[in-house]
């Protein structure tokens, strides 16, 4: 790889330590006021204000989505594309770190656009919503926001960094199921009543019985969103939400199909009705850019941190929708670490991990480890080339 003039280097590293202090500000809002999926109005408004003092052009509600939004800078025939999730959990706030993820996202493009003028490319950060559940990038590569972008990136928190490109994550379907049954005195007239509680006991059992026979890797996981309205009455609706993971998006359709035999079954064996809606689009297994993945971990170490060459090849157990983009044109995913942190992601002590001295550290060092890649690759004729033609072809 040919060498990055290091004058290019430094007005790309000086960037991003002159918006330090609002990169981390931004952090620390989204942080202290959490917002749920497709519900992100104060963090994208937070978000776009801050590149477009910057100098990008900001496109808000992109996608007919309300808090998506793209902002871009420079012309080329290069695209270099940076994600920013900004939803946080329900009840649990920022315990995923998304702040980081759309503060170094942020810093990474606002880095980056300082050589976008002598290299000839375009930054364009795209600010995708509804991670935790909704599919915000699934609906965003369907509805053609990403038609532009040659290459992808983006950081995730963890305890650790993680930058080998063979670590993966787990594919996800997510659905609901609704029984419908008919309500009656649960003492005077039981035996006029259907019970929809009932069907979700059995269901609940019957995929409980089914993990035996599942392979290593895929999991099932759900909770009742509604069990019924009193105990004297005989409940008529019950509402399930369900998920099934695999290591890749080939195997979903089966295992989701075999869940949802569980259901049925229970349908048919307490007379009741059954309705499934889909939550959200499916997520893919991410599957990672190598030459993307070992300059951003080459970048990395530059920063300062120590990363194992082949360290946590193993997929994640967790799901992301990023995972779609990958599959779609060379990007990276890289858990970054907030190092020291001793919670694991979507708990409560790590959601106070997030947005201490590490969390800011993780921040810059992420932002910075980004831009420096997507300047390696703007620098690199072959390279970029071969990433234009593929994204053309």
């Amino acid at each position: 790889m040919p060498t990055v003039d290091s004058t290019l280097r430094d007005r790309v590293t000086a960037r991003l330590d002159e918006y330090k202090d609002r990169l981390l500000e931004l952090s620390h809002e989204l942080h202290a006021d959490p917002e749920t999926s497709f519900e992100e109005v104060r963090s994208a408004e937070r978000l776009a204000a801050l590149l477009e003092d910057a100098g990008f052009a900001v496109e808000r509600g992109v996608c007919d989505l309300p808090t998506a939004l793209t902002a871009t800078y420079g012309s080329g025939d290069l695209t270099v594309g940076v994600c920013a999730e900004y939803d946080a959990l329900p009840g649990i706030g920022h315990a995923c770190g998304h702040n980081i993820i759309c503060a170094a996202g942020a810093g990474a493009a606002i880095a980056l656009a300082a050589a976008a003028d002598e290299l000839g490319f375009r930054v364009k950060l795209l600010g995708t919503p509804a991670e935790e559940e909704g599919g915000g990038k699934v609906l965003m590569l369907d509805r053609g926001a990403f038609d532009d972008v040659t290459v992808a990136m983006m950081v995730h928190p963890s305890p650790v960094d993680m930058v080998d490109p063979r670590g993966s994550s787990n594919a996800v379907g997510r659905f609901e199921v609704t029984f419908t049954g008919r309500a009656s005195h649960a003492a005077a007239a039981p035996e006029g009543g259907l019970n929809a509680a009932d069907a979700a006991v059995v269901a609940q059992v019957a995929v409980g019985q089914l993990r035996q026979q599942l392979r290593d890797g895929y999991r099932v996981a759900g909770i009742v969103r509604h069990g019924g309205e009193r105990t004297n009455i005989i409940p008529e609706r019950t509402v399930l939400e369900y998920e099934v993971r695999t290591p890749t998006g080939e195997e979903l359709g089966d295992l989701k199909e075999r869940v949802l035999n569980c259901f049925r079954g229970a349908a048919l064996a307490t007379g009741t009705t059954m309705e499934v809606r889909r939550i959200q689009p499916d997520y893919l297994d991410l599957c990672h850019d190598p030459s993307l993945m070992d300059a951003y971990a080459r970048n990395l170490r530059a920063t300062g941190r120590e990363v194992t060459p082949g360290q946590n090849a193993v997929g994640t157990g967790g799901s992301t929708d990023m995972g779609n983009v990958t599959h779609v044109m060379p990007a990276i995913h890289p858990m970054l670490g907030v190092l020291g942190a001793q919670g694991m992601p979507h708990t409560r002590q790590f959601a106070e991990e997030v947005s201490g001295a590490a969390g800011d550290a993780a921040v810059l060092d992420g932002a910075l480890a980004m831009a420096w890649t997507g300047l390696d690759l703007a620098a690199d004729p072959q390279w970029r080339s071969r990433c234009v033609t593929a994204r053309l072809g």
